[in-house]
């Protein structure tokens, strides 16, 4: 059930990025809850492999590379679902951060309601 709720919350903050950022659009609540889970699953399966494979990078970089690989993996999901439209790499790099800032607000009160 908590993973359900989880789910829902990422929907709500990727329609919260939506509202902030008119570089990214979403069609519908559908189309946000497919792209949230979309986003954990490239989150969860690829983006270890390519911080693996860009660790020189990271390293050079001080970690800020990072921001590059989220905000492709934002784009990657942008392109590969219908209603969830990203318009290019740097409002995917800022709306990925922005998703996660959301998300993690939203997460947290989740986790601060239950005690």
């Amino acid at each position: 059930m908590r993973l359900i709720l989880l789910w829902i919350l990422n929907a709500v903050a990727l329609l919260a990025v939506t509202y902030l950022l008119p570089s990214i659009q979403v069609a519908s609540f559908g189309s946000a809850l497919l792209a949230a889970l979309l986003l954990g699953l490239v989150n969860t399966l690829l983006r270890p492999v390519l911080l693996l494979l860009t660790l020189p990078v990271t390293l050079l970089t001080l970690g800020l590379f990072i921001f590059v690989i989220n905000g492709l993996m934002f784009w990657l999901a942008g392109s590969m679902i219908e209603g969830f439209v990203v318009s290019g790499f740097w409002p995917g790099v800022f709306g990925s951060m922005l998703y996660s800032v959301i998300s993690w607000a939203l997460s947290s009160l989740l986790v601060s309601g239950k005690n």
